[in-house]
């Protein structure tokens, strides 16, 4: 069972950087290539920025060449909502945090085996956590 964290628009503000709560509480798209973490290849966990829940496990994740941290599969389904994004004019899935609700970014049906799904995550919406 996911703790659900709730907090007010403003509580968020206080919490998020300006470029966080951009992308996160407002589903803004960080520029690519611009997160440290897109190129990082440490051992860890990759968690939420906003409330720590883990997300993607280190050992998934992959260069995808779209300037934003891939993945091709999250350390547990549960963690994540899905549902439909029409907001650009295209059909897109767009993915969230399933413990406070955030917007992390979109998943793709273009991803490596054995999965074929690339989860294309905004890099500021995360938090590595080392093992």
């Amino acid at each position: 069972m996911i703790h659900k964290i709730i907090k007010t628009e403003e509580e968020w503000k206080k919490i998020l950087t300006p470029e966080q709560f951009a992308v996160m509480r407002e589903k803004d798209t960080e520029r690519p290539y611009t997160c440290e973490l897109n190129e990082y290849q440490g051992e860890g966990v990759f968690s939420c920025a906003a409330c720590n829940l883990p997300l993607f496990k280190s050992g998934v994740k992959f260069h995808s060449g779209t300037g934003w941290p891939s993945f091709y599969e999250p350390a547990a389904q549960e963690n994540l909502i899905f549902e439909d994004d029409s907001s650009l004019g295209t059909e897109r899935t767009e993915v969230r945090c399933a413990g406070c609700d955030s917007h992390l970014g979109h998943v793709f049906n273009d991803g490596p085996p054995p999965t074929g799904k690339r989860y294309c995550i905004n890099g500021v919406a995360l938090k590595f956590i080392k093992a």
